[in-house]
């Protein structure tokens, strides 16, 4: 096992050239309050996963989709969301809310805790398969979120978001820095 975070250090380094605004203390790590992300110095393929986190409430509600927003980037690729979406309810959850595999499907259960109260993600991932740069299989999901399975199994079709190209070769884990 390689432990990103633990009591006394944290092995992640900045995506972007110069200082980043993350901050470490007692064990925990804090997200940048401006557009800045960190990222694991090795690359992964196919793994498993345990993220501990918990968001904040920005109280904005004319974006919603801001709202303690943030997202853990499997390869760079592939984002499962971070978001302050407690309470809302199944007919306006949208797949840009908590446990989505973001703005392509909503989890299968919501189940995220009220902002401030730490949350888990279980991870297991299996990175698209290629034979050379033609892929012949779509990477796969399985998520537990707070204990819960929220997807079991699933198959991304392909990138993410802001997720760079689906591609052979492994890639870093990214947690977001979205404000």
């Amino acid at each position: 096992a390689v432990q990103l975070v633990g009591e006394k250090e944290y092995t992640l380094v900045p995506e972007a050239e110069g200082p980043t605004g993350w901050v470490f203390k007692d064990g925990i790590l804090t997200a940048s309050p401006k557009w800045d992300s960190v990222i694991t110095r090795d690359l992964y393929q196919d793994f498993r996963m345990h993220v501990e986190f918990n968001v904040n409430d920005t109280g904005d509600t004319k974006d919603p989709e801001g709202n303690g927003n943030s997202g853990v980037y499997i390869q760079g690729r592939y984002e499962v969301q971070i978001h302050n979406s407690f309470g809302i309810s199944a007919g306006d959850y949208t797949p840009s809310y908590g446990g989505s595999i973001y703005k392509q499907k909503k989890p299968d259960l919501l189940v995220s805790k009220k902002a401030g109260e730490w949350q888990t993600y279980d991870i297991a991932f299996r990175a698209a398969r290629f034979k050379g740069d033609r892929k012949t299989e779509n990477a796969r999901i399985t998520v537990y979120h707070n204990g819960e399975l929220i997807h079991d199994d699933y198959a991304i079709a392909k990138q993410t978001g802001a997720g760079k190209k689906e591609g052979p070769e492994p890639g870093p884990i990214k947690l977001q820095g979205h404000h």
